[in-house]
């Protein structure tokens, strides 16, 4: 059995707003093993964003803990809350954010600069990320020269550049066409193959189910169920509804 690299236990989180409590997670319990591709799924409002946010060190639990890499994300200060992230995780976001004024290079070369590395050494990593991702030949243009999954693909190779165990996608293919959509996600697969880098996704695409290991459905707040995608009958050829020709 692989290592764990993120574990929940019994993580519940209240909102207060006015005399009102939400419970947007009300005891989850998760084990993420080392490698693995998961997608956390259910209807809007259920909890996945917010149990997403917990597993990235976004917001922190009312109740409960959450481990990553047998860290207690809840126990640390804001300076080692910010060296986790940057080291240890990737982030992957609906709209990119992806910064305007700076090239695709540039892009991917910044969480390299937090992390330390020279200029060199980033530009020629961040040259080489970009290249994987098809993307070689763009370094130098800015995010208004690229289409919308051009701009995502910069996203990945920055989610990538500090050599993250985790990277947490949030809707990576939601801003998409059907067919960008399904080459982001394509390439999320081969990134989680080839670096053994474990992804975590939060979504509504049901195309992710193919390039999932194992599916996380959420429904008011706790874990409804959690299905293993060797257990689903998918049909490759009907990915999203659209049957290949």
């Amino acid at each position: 059995m692989p290592d764990s690299i993120v574990r929940t236990r019994e993580v519940k989180r209240v909102y207060v707003m006015g005399d009102t409590k939400v419970h947007a997670l009300r005891g989850v319990n998760l084990e993420v093993y080392a490698g693995e591709y998961i997608s956390i799924m259910g209807p809007s409002g259920s909890g996945k964003t917010t149990l997403f946010n917990m597993i990235g060190g976004l917001d922190k639990p009312s109740e409960g803990k959450v481990y990553i890499d047998e860290v207690d994300v809840a126990q640390l200060d804001a300076y080692e809350l910010a060296w986790l992230r940057c080291r240890k995780i990737g982030y992957i976001f609906q709209t990119f954010n992806i910064i305007p004024v700076m090239t695709a290079l540039e892009n991917v070369t910044l969480p390299m600069t937090f992390a330390g590395l020279t200029s060199d050494e980033a530009r020629n990593k961040g040259a080489d990320l970009l290249d994987k991702v098809g993307l070689g030949d763009r370094l130098n243009h800015k995010p208004f020269e690229l289409s919308g999954g051009q701009q995502q693909r910069v996203a990945i190779a920055r989610s990538m550049a500090n050599d993250p165990a985790v990277i947490l996608a949030d809707e990576p293919t939601g801003n998409l066409d059907l067919n960008t959509g399904q080459e982001i996600i394509e390439l999320l697969k081969e990134m989680n193959e080839t670096a053994k880098v474990t992804i975590i996704t939060a979504t509504h695409d049901m195309k992710m189910l193919s390039a999932s290991d194992r599916i996380v459905w959420i429904r008011d707040g706790r874990v409804d169920r959690i299905e293993k995608r060797s257990d689903l009958d998918i049909d490759a050829g009907k990915i999203g509804g659209v049957e290949d020709a």
